[in-house]
């Protein structure tokens, strides 16, 4: 092979290569989350105790446009699933602060990420969008720090959810006093695909 020959195949592949990344840049992707392996846990702090807990997801599912970092899908955690390991705090938990019985899911639903998503290795990313909780509706914008090897992400996020000033009671007592902002962490478990087309 000769120098011309050589500098054409070059060429040839710097193009290909440019090609590949704009399409890249302009796709879209969807991350489909694994509820079964995916953990919800929250944290009350108290002036005696400190209560720890679970909820469980029951869906989750998240399209990101790369070119300008809308998304869309939603995020759904059973609400009725929480529990901390008391029967009695988690009784008076379902029927006095999260009326699960009216209000039995918590959904997320994403319309904005920035960053710049990595479909090869970890990603430190704001998440924004729309918390359905308790009959209210609010603007979160979470920090999100996800990892993608062989298309399995995980993905984690922590943050304060002010229950009380949401319109949710405050389950302190006479004797008892606990915090009003909650503490939520979250790591999730999944799938990461691309989408053909930027119509799909």
């Amino acid at each position: 092979m000769n120098r011309i020959t050589r500098l054409a195949w070059v060429w040839i592949l710097c193009l290909w290569s440019c090609k590949s990344a704009a399409a890249q840049a302009s796709g879209q992707i969807v991350l489909e989350l694994n509820p079964t392996a995916t953990q919800i846990e929250f944290t009350l702090g108290s002036l005696l105790h400190t209560v720890h807990g679970n909820f469980v997801l029951k869906q989750g599912s998240i399209r990101v446009d790369l070119a300008n970092g809308a998304t869309s899908g939603q995020l759904v955690v059973d609400a009725k699933s929480g529990e901390s390991g008391n029967q009695n705090r988690d009784k008076r938990m379902h029927k006095e602060i999260l009326d699960s019985q009216h209000y039995h899911e918590f959904i997320f639903i994403p319309d904005h990420v920035t960053g710049k998503v990595e479909l090869d290795g970890p990603s430190e990313l704001r998440l924004h969008g729309l918390l359905q909780i308790h009959g209210t509706t609010h603007e979160m914008n979470l920090p999100v720090k996800t990892r993608v090897v062989q298309g399995q992400l995980t993905a984690t996020t922590a943050f304060a959810l002010p229950y009380v000033k949401w319109g949710m009671k405050n389950p302190s007592t006479l004797f008892l006093r606990v915090n009003e902002d909650v503490d939520i962490n979250v790591r999730a478990t999944g799938h990461i695909s691309t989408v053909s087309g930027a119509g799909s």
